[in-house]
């Protein structure tokens, strides 16, 4: 059987308002504002990935070389949302890998996130490093400061972490950037705050929240790069797979049915 134009289109207008409907609830790829979150709880995320997931945790007290990380390595957070990280390889020979450790009281490694919490680490020079005990100096130790870069294998609307510098004492600029799949700057944003070895939850959170779920990568970094960067656990605001799919199906249906009634 073969359509006129005119049947065309008749026949796409019973389905147009369903799918405008369907756009007009569906998250969709346009351009969207972007902010600053210091909060975990108001960026109110619905995944999140904890290091602990790598399966390699170095433990400072019976080191084993074989926990450290690559400089790129992936990893998935709790709802299979695949990510790709990329810490920036020092040119410090004396600087270790990438790791994880779970940040304890002495013999353990302090910081001033929570207790328990597992960090992801730049490197530090272990020749200038030991546990140290309650009260003692900062001796401020070389490390990699990154910038740490986090992918999404599908846009998200958000993400965000609580950050630290390896230097107590001493105010720290630290960064978050986002850029879409494009690579194009959809925002950045710092804050200004010092780390501490008291194991008090203090680390301030560093996050971004877009309108829209166009947020592909973020990249963490700080004003004093010579120092060792962490962060613990990325909270996420994913959107569900078959939601973002159905989303970028109705929407190219929609286009293909204007731009047929723009040529008639």
């Amino acid at each position: 059987m073969v359509f006129t134009t005119n049947q065309l289109f008749k026949s796409s207008a019973k389905y147009l308002l369903a799918i405008t409907a369907i756009i007009t609830v569906l998250p969709l790829p346009v351009k969207a504002a972007t902010f600053l979150v210091t909060e975990r709880a108001v960026l109110e995320g619905n995944d999140e990935v904890d290091w602990v997931s790598l399966g390699k945790v170095f433990n400072p007290s019976a080191p084993d070389f074989s926990a450290f990380l690559s400089n790129s390595f992936l990893a998935t957070s709790q709802g299979g949302l695949e990510l790709d990280i990329n810490i920036a390889p020092t040119n410090n020979p004396q600087i270790t890998p990438p790791f994880v450790f779970q940040t304890l009281p002495p013999p353990g490694i302090r910081t001033n996130f929570a207790q328990g919490d597992f960090i992801l680490f730049g490197g530090i020079d272990p020749t200038g490093f030991q546990p140290l005990p309650p009260g003692a100096p900062d001796p401020r130790t070389q490390g990699n400061g990154g910038p740490f870069s986090i992918s999404f294998a599908r846009p998200v609307f958000g993400a965000g972490t609580q950050i630290a510098v390896d230097i107590s004492n001493l105010e720290v600029e630290t960064f978050i950037t986002a850029f879409d799949n494009a690579n194009n700057l959809l925002g950045s944003f710092s804050v200004i705050s010092t780390s501490s070895l008291a194991l008090d939850n203090s680390a301030v959170f560093l996050g971004i929240r877009s309108d829209t779920p166009n947020i592909s990568r973020v990249v963490f970094s700080s004003s004093y790069p010579q120092y060792g960067l962490a962060i613990n656990q990325v909270s996420i605001i994913a959107v569900p797979e078959p939601t973002y799919t159905l989303a970028l199906l109705a929407f190219g249906v929609s286009g293909t049915i204007l731009k047929l009634r723009q040529r008639t």
